[in-house]
């Protein structure tokens, strides 16, 4: 038995079937005729491509649609697409998502053209910030372009008429027909490659006008990635000023014809033979000016009286140095007089001060303090000890005992609590009363609730 085929699920088919047309077909022109034509309200636009044999889904996004030139689509038109062919997996049909659509007759080239340049613009091979300014003083520049073409000749004469110092190496392609574009990219990136060996320091790529079909060429994303990786500065010089191609908007310059990239990349030494001699001018006057400057200069310092009697210079400079000596000595003399004052005064005070004496006297009065700090610890303390005693006293005074001398007693419940009223009494009731020399046991024998006394026994 041979091997087990394997069994998809729906889902897995038809992400392979996905797969297979994107990867296999992919992106494609399609011609045909607009029915079912329907936009819904999130702006996409959802309609059947078909010819007299067969008929194909189509999906064209807003984003898409906003991004090109408007193309009012209705039911019966005859349009050119450009898109992905691709499955919607969640009906499993076949699809094709557009992303550039024109009518019939507009011209597939143009619409080539716009959809390289939006894709190339996506991408960034456009951005201004990576454009790199020309070299203001070539030494070498290589020309890419046909040989015998009007354009490289217009190039040369123009480039030794204002440069005739420049060293040009021409780097022959052909820039029309079948297989022309991989030549241009092809040597575009061989000058790139090995500038540094060649000593090239800016590149021109271009040549003479012509139709849009004779310009194809430069519109090849070939040549424009080829140019978008060059390592030097590359001026893009296609057709006449109204031409523009994908290469232009690439390149780090872009020139309307041969003729202007030419006049771009080479100074032109009459101009610059001109500014040196506007420099050469404007030198020579600084110069004057500065030597007229110098000889007023001279001319007062001649007339001055110093130069007519220079040892009077000498002796004026003397007397200043025999001042300022005096006015040093004068300024020492009189730091030295405040030093000395002051030391004086410190010496002085430190005289009147007398330390040893100082410390006896300090002595004397902590010891006098201490003696003062005993006597009044001793008198404190003293009187505490008789206001104690005064207070013992008033507590015998005021006590129980003294009480019971004078021949009070105090009586007392079988509880221990003191006895302040018949009130409570029952007959039976065991009573304590303390005297001065002892105690004595009663028993309440009859209880009066509001007499006078109780009888005890």
């Amino acid at each position: 038995m041979g091997s087990m085929q394997p069994i998809y699920s729906v889902s897995e088919l038809t992400s392979a079937v996905r797969e297979l047309l994107e990867g296999r077909i992919g992106e494609v022109w399609v011609e045909g005729e607009i029915s079912n034509y329907r936009k819904q309200s999130s702006g996409h636009h959802y309609f059947t491509l078909k010819d007299d044999r067969s008929q194909i889904a189509c999906v064209l996004f807003a984003r898409s649609y906003a991004a090109q030139t408007k193309v009012v689509l209705a039911d019966g038109m005859q349009v050119q697409a450009f898109g992905l062919v691709t499955v919607y997996e969640a009906r499993g049909q076949y699809q094709l998502v557009i992303q550039l659509i024109q009518s019939k007759g507009q011209g597939l080239l143009q619409a080539k053209f716009e959809a390289l340049k939006r894709k190339l613009q996506i991408e960034g091979l456009f951005s201004t910030d990576r454009k790199r300014a020309l070299p203001k003083f070539p030494r070498r520049i290589a020309l890419v372009t046909s040989p015998t073409g009007a354009a490289v000749q217009d190039m040369l004469k123009i480039l030794r008429r204002r440069s005739p110092w420049l060293s040009i190496l021409i780097c022959p392609v052909r820039v029309q027909g079948d297989g022309a574009a991989l030549e241009i990219a092809d040597m575009i990136d061989f000058v790139s490659s090995q500038a540094a060996r060649l000593k090239v320091e800016v590149m021109i790529v271009g040549r003479g006008g012509g139709s849009l079909e004779d310009l194809w060429e430069f519109n090849e994303e070939i040549v424009a990635r080829s140019i978008f990786r060059s390592r030097i500065p590359v001026v893009s010089a296609v057709g006449h000023e109204i031409d523009y191609t994908i290469a232009d908007f690439v390149a780090d310059h872009r020139a309307p014809t041969p003729s202007a990239a030419a006049e771009l990349v080479a100074p032109d030494v009459g101009a610059l033979q001109a500014d040196l001699n506007s420099r050469r001018s404007a030198l020579g006057r600084l110069v004057r000016q500065a030597l007229e400057l110098r000889r007023l200069q001279l001319q007062r310092l001649s007339e001055g009286r110093y130069l007519r009697e220079p040892r009077r210079l000498v002796i004026e400079r003397q007397q200043r140095v025999d001042q300022l000596e005096m006015r040093l000595s004068e300024i020492w003399k009189t730091h030295i007089q405040k030093r000395r004052s002051q030391v004086e005064r410190i010496t002085a005070l430190l005289s009147a001060f007398r330390p040893a004496q100082w410390l006896k006297a300090k002595r004397a009065e902590l010891a006098g303090l201490e003696a003062r700090l005993a006597w009044l610890a001793n008198s404190r303390l003293e009187a505490y000890k008789n206001r104690v005693a005064e207070l013992g006293n008033c507590l015998r005074l005021l006590g129980p005992a003294q009480t019971l001398d004078r021949g009070y007693s105090i009586t007392l419940d079988a509880n221990g609590t003191v006895i302040r009223s018949v009130e409570g009494l029952q007959a039976g009731d065991l009573l304590q009363t303390k005297v001065a020399d002892g105690e004595i046991s009663s028993v309440v024998a009859v209880a009066f609730g509001d007499g006078p006394e109780s009888l005890g026994g």
